[in-house]
């Protein structure tokens, strides 16, 4: 349960305010044992630190002027927080009032004065250093401030592109420095409890390799070989396994990593990961690993995790939530209605049902009645059927306890009465109901279950809590899929490198599609944010499954072929995905807040304008041209 002086900072949505958090209490002076910010620096304190305890000291504070009155006072603010300066009012120091009365908002200072007490009735019980001030005694403007393209606030809008293209200006709000320092925080205690209590070894891979078959695409760099390019890596996935073969026993990396995925929302060309690889490890090991992990590094204001967390098999997952990536904070889950529809006449149930996958399923929309306009219920129905090409049937519960919907003049009065038990339906509640194929019919009704929940707390209904953290392993994935382009072929469900189930080994060689996976994802409030899996320590495994499975050339893999071949250990590993993860923590809206310079939607960095065009003298030693011309205009331009 979260502490109430957390859930004050929470429920007031002022991020500035989570500062706090990392401070002493108002009245006293620093905590015991608490971080030095002013060593080696010419400073005497921050602008966050100052307390009673500090009243009648001289003190020197270095920030930015955030807010100014008539000549009376500025704020002062810091990456720690804001301390009120009271300007001089006697002729002996006017030029230090005229010199900080004339400077502009955000310009850079330096400020020596006494901490006095604030009068009695002007504290501010909101500030942190809210019960002193600084009365200043000598002052220096050490760079002035230019009119700003937009206020350092955290409640004034800006559009994500400006904010992105003066992206070292919005590192100056109270949010983004709270984002930052957190995540530092959490991952040197990540790298504490790996290194410090588990003995796993930080080591660099290389960024310049080689292309991976299968996964995501990767971005290539060339060159001065002519025609020969490096790749880099989508993960380190190859160097840690080597490590393993290498006997480095357990490895972990803050890994950089790159994915050319065009324009895709909140996802980032280069991102990070906590990287893992353990030797002589099963599943179970590495789940144990991660829960102790997180528990270890989780900031105390978020609340404490509770392991071990739970687990469902990916049939589960997509039978109960349409999804192999559940939010399990909320209930409407989907409900497999296929028995008790199975003797009605309904024409296009019976069609359904007439597949070997066929099913009918539904979900059930509490007060959907009352939260849910028409428009709702049709752009739901239209998004299923542009997602998914499934059609879905909606079914209202009246004021009597009765169903209104097409399909029930088509039902006697026991099926009704079913139905609405299986799906506990109550007076106001909206149901959707699907008929097709499994997957087809689960994956459009989870999606659906998701836009419902939005549109309910839209509407006012408290669905989902904010402030709790749901963690949920997904297991027992099959290990091959389909190709979307080519159903006839297979791709691997998680990465070419992946072991097949103890149980269906067997399989491998006669059924592969019926093959479960030894790779597992952790979840938390419905986002992916780590997947892993025991690997292929067989050198002759590898092979069959590159070659016979997904038709890959292996020659591509010789290496770590080979490097299998020479007393591999058993080993196993996961990735978890920091941006994400961290995102979720502070509860912020995209990825791009918890990352200090990230890329825009469209992949482009906006403050430096990258990519940007080379001249062909510059692409010369690497024995490329580019296709198509470049007006000379366009060229200059860039």
């Amino acid at each position: 349960m979260l502490c109430p002086r957390v859930l004050r900072l929470l429920r007031g949505g002022l991020p500035r305010l989570a500062w706090e958090l990392a401070r002493p209490a108002r009245g006293s002076a620093s905590a015991p044992g608490a971080a030095d910010f002013n060593s080696f620096v010419a400073r005497t304190n921050t602008c966050g630190e100052l307390r009673s305890a500090h009243v009648g000291q001289e003190v020197t504070l270095y920030g930015w002027i955030q807010y100014q009155r008539h000549g009376l006072f500025l704020v002062l603010r810091d990456f720690q927080g804001l301390t009120q300066i009271i300007l001089p009012q006697d002729e002996a120091h006017s030029h230090v009032r005229k010199l900080l009365s004339n400077a502009p908002v955000e310009s850079v200072v330096r400020v020596t004065g006494i901490v006095s007490s604030r009068p009695p009735g002007q504290e501010n019980p909101k500030m942190p250093t809210g019960d002193i001030e600084v009365k200043v005694e000598t002052a220096e403007i050490l760079n002035s401030c230019k009119k700003l393209p937009f206020e350092i606030k955290d409640f004034i809008k800006k559009s994500e592109a400006l904010r992105m293209q003066y992206r070292y200006l919005d590192l100056r709000s109270f949010q983004l420095q709270y984002n930052l320092r957190l995540r530092s925080q959490i991952v040197m205690r990540m790298q504490e409890y790996l290194c410090n209590l588990h003995g796993f070894v930080d080591v660099e891979t290389p960024t310049l390799f080689k292309r991976t078959p299968g996964g995501a695409k990767e971005f290539l760099v060339p060159s001065r070989e002519a025609g020969k390019f490096y790749s880099l890596p989508q993960s380190p996935q190859q160097f840690k396994q080597l490590l393993m073969v290498g006997g480095v026993d357990r490895y972990f990396q803050v890994a950089r990593c790159y994915r050319d995925e065009g324009s895709r929302p909140d996802r980032q060309p280069e991102f990070t990961q906590i990287d893992i690889e353990m030797s002589f490890v099963d599943q179970a090991g590495i789940q144990r690993l991660i829960e102790g992990l997180l528990q270890y590094s989780w900031p105390q204001e978020r609340g404490g995790v509770t392991t071990p967390f739970p687990a469902m098999t990916y049939e589960e997952a997509l039978a109960d939530y349409g999804t192999d990536k559940p939010d399990t904070r909320f209930g409407m889950k989907i409900v497999d209605i296929s028995d008790i529809l199975r003797r009605s006449d309904v024409q296009f149930v019976q069609n359904a049902l007439s597949y070997p996958r066929g099913t009918v399923k539904a979900i059930c929309i509490p007060q959907g009645v009352r939260y849910l306009k028409n428009k709702d219920l049709e752009s739901l129905k239209e998004s299923a059927k542009s997602q998914f090409n499934q059609e879905v049937m909606d079914m209202i519960c009246r004021p009597d306890g009765s169903l209104k919907s097409l399909l029930t003049k088509l039902l006697g009065k026991e099926q009704q009465s079913e139905l609405m038990r299986a799906l506990n339906v109550q007076v106001d509640d909206v149901v959707l109901l699907a008929a097709g194929e499994h997957k087809r019919v689960c994956s459009a009704l989870g999606s659906l279950r998701l836009e419902s929940a939005d549109l309910l707390e839209a509407a006012g209904m408290m669905l989902r809590d904010p402030t709790a953290f749901h963690f949920l392993w997904v297991v027992d994935f099959p290990l091959f899929l389909p190709k979307e382009e080519n159903p006839a072929e297979l791709e691997s469900a998680h990465h070419p490198f992946t072991a097949p189930h103890p149980a269906d080994t067997n399989l491998l060689y006669s059924d592969p599609t019926k093959v479960r996976s030894q790779h597992y994802d952790l979840v938390l409030n419905g986002n992916e944010i780590g997947g892993g899996s025991i690997r292929i320590h067989n050198a002759e495994q590898q092979r069959f499954v590159l070659e016979k499975v997904l038709k890959e050339d292996s020659e591509v893999l010789s290496h770590l072929l080979e490097a299998l071949e020479f007393g591999a250990p058993p080993h196993g590993g996961i990735a978890l995905g920091l941006d994400r993860l961290i995102s979720l923590i502070v509860g912020a809206p995209s990825i791009r807040d918890v990352i200090a310079f990230p890329k825009s939607f469209r992949g482009r960095d906006l403050m430096g304008n990258a990519p940007d065009y080379v001249t062909p003298e510059e692409l010369e030693p690497y024995h490329i041209q580019v296709s198509w011309p470049v007006a000379e205009t366009e060229a200059k331009k860039n």
